[in-house]
Protein backbone atom coordinates (compact mmCIF):
# COMPACT_ATOMS: atom_id res chain seq x y z
CA UNK A 1 0.00 0.00 0.00
CA UNK A 2 0.99 3.50 -0.57
CA UNK A 3 1.17 6.24 -3.36
CA UNK A 4 0.36 5.11 -6.81
CA UNK A 5 4.08 6.11 -7.95
CA UNK A 6 6.13 3.52 -4.90
CA UNK A 7 5.72 0.64 -7.04
CA UNK A 8 7.89 2.56 -10.36
CA UNK A 9 10.29 4.40 -8.02
CA UNK A 10 11.16 1.12 -6.39
CA UNK A 11 11.82 -0.37 -9.61
CA UNK A 12 13.69 2.43 -10.70
CA UNK A 13 15.58 2.25 -7.32
CA UNK A 14 16.58 -1.37 -8.27
CA UNK A 15 17.45 -1.17 -12.03
CA UNK A 16 19.83 1.61 -10.76
CA UNK A 17 21.68 -0.94 -8.21
CA UNK A 18 21.60 -3.42 -10.69
CA UNK A 19 23.44 -1.02 -13.15
CA UNK A 20 25.73 -0.72 -10.92
CA UNK A 21 26.37 -3.51 -9.11
CA UNK A 22 25.44 -6.60 -11.39
CA UNK A 23 27.93 -6.78 -14.09
CA UNK A 24 30.64 -7.06 -11.18
CA UNK A 25 29.01 -9.23 -8.85
CA UNK A 26 28.20 -11.57 -11.68
CA UNK A 27 32.09 -12.12 -12.85
CA UNK A 28 33.01 -12.14 -9.38
CA UNK A 29 30.96 -15.20 -8.64
CA UNK A 30 30.62 -16.68 -11.93
CA UNK A 31 26.82 -16.00 -11.94
CA UNK A 32 25.45 -17.37 -15.37
CA UNK A 33 22.07 -16.35 -14.83
CA UNK A 34 20.29 -13.64 -13.35
CA UNK A 35 16.52 -13.22 -13.57
CA UNK A 36 13.98 -10.68 -11.80
CA UNK A 37 10.68 -10.47 -11.31
CA UNK A 38 9.79 -7.08 -8.83
CA UNK A 39 11.59 -8.24 -5.66
CA UNK A 40 11.75 -12.71 -6.70
CA UNK A 41 14.90 -12.84 -8.50
CA UNK A 42 16.21 -16.39 -9.41
CA UNK A 43 19.89 -17.08 -10.33
CA UNK A 44 21.81 -19.51 -11.87
CA UNK A 45 25.62 -20.91 -11.44
CA UNK A 46 27.90 -23.21 -10.75
CA UNK A 47 27.85 -24.48 -7.04
CA UNK A 48 31.62 -25.89 -8.01
CA UNK A 49 32.65 -22.27 -8.44
CA UNK A 50 30.39 -20.44 -6.51
CA UNK A 51 29.39 -20.03 -2.87
CA UNK A 52 25.79 -18.98 -1.96
CA UNK A 53 26.29 -17.56 1.22
CA UNK A 54 29.70 -15.32 -0.45
CA UNK A 55 26.70 -13.84 -2.90
CA UNK A 56 24.18 -13.19 -0.19
CA UNK A 57 26.41 -11.22 1.59
CA UNK A 58 27.68 -8.76 -1.07
CA UNK A 59 24.12 -8.89 -2.47
CA UNK A 60 22.81 -7.40 1.22
CA UNK A 61 26.04 -5.15 1.17
CA UNK A 62 24.94 -2.85 -1.96
CA UNK A 63 22.35 -0.79 0.07
CA UNK A 64 22.05 -0.95 3.41
CA UNK A 65 18.03 -0.31 3.47
CA UNK A 66 17.90 -3.84 1.03
CA UNK A 67 18.11 -7.32 2.89
CA UNK A 68 18.10 -10.61 0.69
CA UNK A 69 17.40 -13.80 1.53
CA UNK A 70 18.04 -17.44 0.01
CA UNK A 71 16.83 -20.25 -0.85
CA UNK A 72 18.71 -22.77 -2.58
CA UNK A 73 16.87 -25.96 -4.45
CA UNK A 74 15.79 -29.05 -2.78
CA UNK A 75 16.12 -32.24 -4.45
CA UNK A 76 17.23 -30.22 -7.82
CA UNK A 77 14.38 -28.34 -7.62
CA UNK A 78 12.97 -24.81 -6.54
CA UNK A 79 10.33 -22.92 -6.97
CA UNK A 80 9.90 -19.53 -8.51
CA UNK A 81 6.64 -17.44 -8.89
CA UNK A 82 3.94 -19.91 -9.83
CA UNK A 83 6.76 -22.34 -11.46
CA UNK A 84 8.43 -25.36 -10.11
CA UNK A 85 12.11 -25.95 -11.94
CA UNK A 86 13.44 -29.34 -11.92
CA UNK A 87 17.18 -29.43 -13.06
CA UNK A 88 18.32 -32.70 -14.90
CA UNK A 89 20.97 -34.13 -16.41
CA UNK A 90 20.23 -32.96 -19.43
CA UNK A 91 17.59 -30.18 -19.41
CA UNK A 92 15.54 -28.24 -17.32
CA UNK A 93 11.57 -28.71 -16.83
CA UNK A 94 9.11 -26.70 -15.28
CA UNK A 95 5.60 -26.91 -13.84
CA UNK A 96 3.50 -25.79 -12.45
CA UNK A 97 3.81 -24.55 -8.50
CA UNK A 98 0.81 -23.95 -5.85
CA UNK A 99 1.54 -22.45 -2.09
CA UNK A 100 0.72 -25.43 0.72
CA UNK A 101 -2.55 -22.16 1.20
CA UNK A 102 -3.83 -22.53 -2.21
CA UNK A 103 -7.46 -23.18 -2.07
CA UNK A 104 -9.65 -23.76 -5.24
CA UNK A 105 -12.24 -21.17 -4.45
CA UNK A 106 -12.67 -18.27 -7.43
CA UNK A 107 -15.70 -16.48 -8.16
CA UNK A 108 -18.72 -19.65 -8.22
CA UNK A 109 -20.82 -19.65 -11.67
CA UNK A 110 -23.75 -19.38 -10.31
CA UNK A 111 -22.52 -15.71 -8.63
CA UNK A 112 -24.42 -12.79 -9.60
CA UNK A 113 -21.29 -11.45 -11.67
CA UNK A 114 -21.02 -10.87 -15.16
CA UNK A 115 -19.95 -13.51 -17.63
CA UNK A 116 -16.64 -11.98 -17.89
CA UNK A 117 -15.51 -11.73 -14.48
CA UNK A 118 -16.14 -15.50 -13.69
CA UNK A 119 -14.66 -16.47 -16.74
CA UNK A 120 -11.37 -14.40 -16.30
CA UNK A 121 -9.68 -16.33 -14.18
CA UNK A 122 -10.87 -19.76 -16.12
CA UNK A 123 -9.02 -17.75 -18.79
CA UNK A 124 -5.88 -17.21 -17.08
CA UNK A 125 -5.23 -21.00 -16.00
CA UNK A 126 -5.87 -22.08 -19.73
CA UNK A 127 -3.61 -19.16 -20.96
CA UNK A 128 -1.18 -20.21 -18.65
CA UNK A 129 -1.23 -23.81 -19.63
CA UNK A 130 -0.89 -23.33 -23.18
CA UNK A 131 1.73 -20.92 -22.66
CA UNK A 132 4.48 -22.36 -20.40
CA UNK A 133 6.35 -25.39 -21.98
CA UNK A 134 5.01 -28.13 -20.11
CA UNK A 135 5.95 -31.83 -19.97
CA UNK A 136 3.30 -33.74 -21.39
CA UNK A 137 2.55 -35.35 -17.81
CA UNK A 138 2.92 -32.01 -16.17
CA UNK A 139 0.53 -30.51 -18.95
CA UNK A 140 -2.44 -33.00 -17.98
CA UNK A 141 -1.86 -32.89 -14.34
CA UNK A 142 -2.58 -29.36 -14.70
CA UNK A 143 -5.60 -29.24 -17.09
CA UNK A 144 -7.15 -32.22 -14.69
CA UNK A 145 -6.89 -29.10 -11.56
CA UNK A 146 -8.10 -26.62 -13.74
CA UNK A 147 -11.14 -29.01 -14.50
CA UNK A 148 -11.41 -29.94 -10.72
CA UNK A 149 -11.51 -26.19 -10.39
CA UNK A 150 -14.42 -25.69 -12.54
CA UNK A 151 -16.16 -28.28 -11.16
CA UNK A 152 -15.96 -27.30 -7.23
CA UNK A 153 -17.04 -23.82 -8.26
CA UNK A 154 -20.23 -24.79 -10.47
CA UNK A 155 -18.88 -24.07 -14.12
CA UNK A 156 -20.05 -26.56 -16.91
CA UNK A 157 -17.39 -28.76 -18.11
CA UNK A 158 -16.40 -28.74 -21.90
CA UNK A 159 -13.68 -28.55 -23.85
CA UNK A 160 -11.50 -25.24 -24.13
CA UNK A 161 -10.41 -24.14 -27.68
CA UNK A 162 -8.46 -21.13 -26.87
CA UNK A 163 -9.62 -17.84 -28.61
CA UNK A 164 -7.65 -17.20 -32.03
CA UNK A 165 -4.84 -13.83 -31.77
CA UNK A 166 -6.12 -10.89 -32.95
CA UNK A 167 -5.27 -9.52 -35.98
CA UNK A 168 -5.73 -5.86 -36.89
CA UNK A 169 -5.19 -3.89 -39.93
CA UNK A 170 -4.79 -0.78 -39.65
CA UNK A 171 -5.31 1.36 -42.87
CA UNK A 172 -2.55 3.97 -44.46
CA UNK A 173 -4.82 7.25 -43.80
CA UNK A 174 -5.71 5.93 -40.64
CA UNK A 175 -2.19 5.61 -38.91
CA UNK A 176 -1.30 9.11 -38.23
CA UNK A 177 -4.78 9.72 -36.34
CA UNK A 178 -5.32 9.17 -32.33
CA UNK A 179 -8.72 8.56 -31.10
CA UNK A 180 -9.42 9.15 -27.66
CA UNK A 181 -11.95 5.93 -26.99
CA UNK A 182 -14.99 6.95 -24.45
CA UNK A 183 -16.25 4.33 -21.65
CA UNK A 184 -18.86 3.72 -19.61
CA UNK A 185 -19.13 1.69 -16.64
CA UNK A 186 -22.59 -0.23 -15.94
CA UNK A 187 -23.49 -1.74 -12.36
CA UNK A 188 -24.50 -5.74 -13.15
CA UNK A 189 -27.75 -6.28 -11.47
CA UNK A 190 -28.13 -9.13 -13.90
CA UNK A 191 -29.01 -10.52 -17.39
CA UNK A 192 -30.78 -7.19 -17.92
CA UNK A 193 -27.62 -5.22 -17.63
CA UNK A 194 -26.16 -7.67 -20.15
CA UNK A 195 -28.62 -6.70 -22.74
CA UNK A 196 -28.50 -3.03 -22.11
CA UNK A 197 -24.88 -3.21 -22.70
CA UNK A 198 -25.05 -5.62 -25.67
CA UNK A 199 -26.61 -3.24 -27.34
CA UNK A 200 -23.68 -0.76 -27.85
CA UNK A 201 -21.03 -3.86 -29.14
CA UNK A 202 -21.15 -2.04 -32.75
CA UNK A 203 -20.39 0.83 -31.36
CA UNK A 204 -16.86 2.77 -30.67
CA UNK A 205 -17.83 3.05 -26.86
CA UNK A 206 -16.42 0.57 -24.55
CA UNK A 207 -18.07 -0.92 -21.69
CA UNK A 208 -16.91 -1.86 -18.42
CA UNK A 209 -18.90 -3.47 -15.59
CA UNK A 210 -18.89 -3.80 -12.00
CA UNK A 211 -20.51 -5.12 -8.85
CA UNK A 212 -21.70 -3.69 -6.03
CA UNK A 213 -20.99 -6.96 -3.66
CA UNK A 214 -16.94 -5.90 -3.20
CA UNK A 215 -14.86 -6.39 -0.59
CA UNK A 216 -14.84 -2.96 0.55
CA UNK A 217 -18.52 -3.18 1.12
CA UNK A 218 -18.46 -6.16 3.16
CA UNK A 219 -15.81 -5.09 5.51
CA UNK A 220 -16.47 -1.37 6.16
CA UNK A 221 -19.22 -0.91 8.18
CA UNK A 222 -21.98 1.47 7.01
CA UNK A 223 -23.94 3.72 9.40
CA UNK A 224 -27.55 2.27 9.61
CA UNK A 225 -30.53 4.25 9.32
CA UNK A 226 -33.35 3.27 11.27
CA UNK A 227 -36.07 5.02 9.24
CA UNK A 228 -36.02 4.05 5.86
CA UNK A 229 -38.37 7.11 4.79
CA UNK A 230 -35.86 9.53 5.46
CA UNK A 231 -33.90 8.85 3.19
CA UNK A 232 -34.27 9.23 -0.98
CA UNK A 233 -34.23 7.57 -3.96
CA UNK A 234 -36.96 5.53 -6.12
CA UNK A 235 -40.00 4.50 -4.49
CA UNK A 236 -43.32 2.96 -5.61
CA UNK A 237 -47.13 4.06 -4.19
CA UNK A 238 -49.22 1.40 -4.59
CA UNK A 239 -52.97 1.92 -4.89
CA UNK A 240 -54.90 0.06 -1.50
CA UNK A 241 -58.22 -0.59 -3.76
CA UNK A 242 -56.93 -1.51 -7.59
CA UNK A 243 -53.12 -2.28 -6.96
CA UNK A 244 -52.70 0.19 -9.47
CA UNK A 245 -48.78 1.52 -8.89
CA UNK A 246 -47.13 4.69 -9.71
CA UNK A 247 -43.14 4.66 -9.86
CA UNK A 248 -41.24 7.91 -8.79
CA UNK A 249 -37.81 9.18 -7.52
CA UNK A 250 -37.32 12.09 -4.52
CA UNK A 251 -33.74 13.90 -3.83
CA UNK A 252 -35.27 14.38 -0.52
CA UNK A 253 -36.21 11.85 1.87
CA UNK A 254 -39.44 9.84 1.12
CA UNK A 255 -41.40 11.04 3.73
CA UNK A 256 -41.92 14.72 2.54
CA UNK A 257 -42.66 13.30 -0.93
CA UNK A 258 -44.98 11.13 0.80
CA UNK A 259 -46.70 14.17 2.27
CA UNK A 260 -46.49 15.99 -1.11
CA UNK A 261 -48.49 13.16 -2.79
CA UNK A 262 -51.11 13.25 0.34
CA UNK A 263 -51.19 16.74 0.43
CA UNK A 264 -52.19 16.31 -3.56
CA UNK A 265 -55.22 13.95 -2.70
CA UNK A 266 -56.60 16.19 0.21
CA UNK A 267 -56.69 19.57 -1.69
CA UNK A 268 -57.90 17.79 -4.95
CA UNK A 269 -54.69 19.12 -6.93
CA UNK A 270 -53.27 17.49 -9.87
CA UNK A 271 -50.22 18.37 -9.08
CA UNK A 272 -49.87 14.54 -8.16
CA UNK A 273 -50.65 12.09 -10.82
CA UNK A 274 -50.89 9.10 -8.00
CA UNK A 275 -53.45 11.64 -5.99
CA UNK A 276 -54.88 11.96 -9.13
CA UNK A 277 -55.98 8.40 -9.65
CA UNK A 278 -57.00 7.82 -6.18
CA UNK A 279 -59.64 11.41 -6.81
CA UNK A 280 -61.22 10.27 -10.39
CA UNK A 281 -61.49 6.57 -9.25
CA UNK A 282 -62.76 7.18 -5.51
CA UNK A 283 -60.12 5.36 -3.88
CA UNK A 284 -58.49 5.77 -0.45
CA UNK A 285 -55.18 7.44 0.72
CA UNK A 286 -53.44 5.08 3.14
CA UNK A 287 -50.85 5.51 5.38
CA UNK A 288 -47.20 5.38 4.00
CA UNK A 289 -46.31 1.85 5.15
CA UNK A 290 -49.03 0.43 3.18
CA UNK A 291 -48.53 2.49 0.16
CA UNK A 292 -44.91 3.14 -0.21
CA UNK A 293 -42.55 1.13 -1.04
CA UNK A 294 -38.79 1.61 -1.24
CA UNK A 295 -37.33 0.29 -4.52
CA UNK A 296 -33.86 1.60 -4.68
CA UNK A 297 -32.25 3.82 -2.20
CA UNK A 298 -29.57 6.49 -4.18
CA UNK A 299 -28.54 9.95 -3.70
CA UNK A 300 -29.88 12.97 -5.12
CA UNK A 301 -28.48 13.31 -9.01
CA UNK A 302 -28.71 12.34 -12.63
CA UNK A 303 -28.66 8.88 -12.10
CA UNK A 304 -32.28 8.92 -10.07
CA UNK A 305 -33.46 9.40 -13.95
CA UNK A 306 -32.52 5.95 -15.13
CA UNK A 307 -33.15 4.11 -12.12
CA UNK A 308 -36.44 5.52 -12.34
CA UNK A 309 -36.85 4.36 -16.06
CA UNK A 310 -35.40 0.98 -15.16
CA UNK A 311 -38.31 0.11 -13.07
CA UNK A 312 -40.56 1.98 -14.82
CA UNK A 313 -40.25 -0.46 -17.61
CA UNK A 314 -38.48 -3.43 -15.79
Amino acid sequence: MGAPTSGPIAEFFLQNLEHIHLTHLSNRHKITGYLRYVDDVLLIYDSNHTDIQSILDDFNAMHPNLKFTAETETNNKINYLDLTIQRTATCWKTSIYRKPTFTDTIIPYSSNHPTQHKYAAIKFLYNRLNTYNLQENEYKTEENTIRNIMQNNDFPIHPYHPPPPRQTTIAPDERTTTTIQKWATFTYVGKETTFITNLFKKTDLGITLRTNNTIQSLLMQKQQTSDIYSQSGVYKLMCPDCNKAYVGQTGRNFEVRFNEHKNAFKTNSHTSNFAKHLIEQAHLFSSIQNTMQILQRHSKGAHLNTIERYYIYA
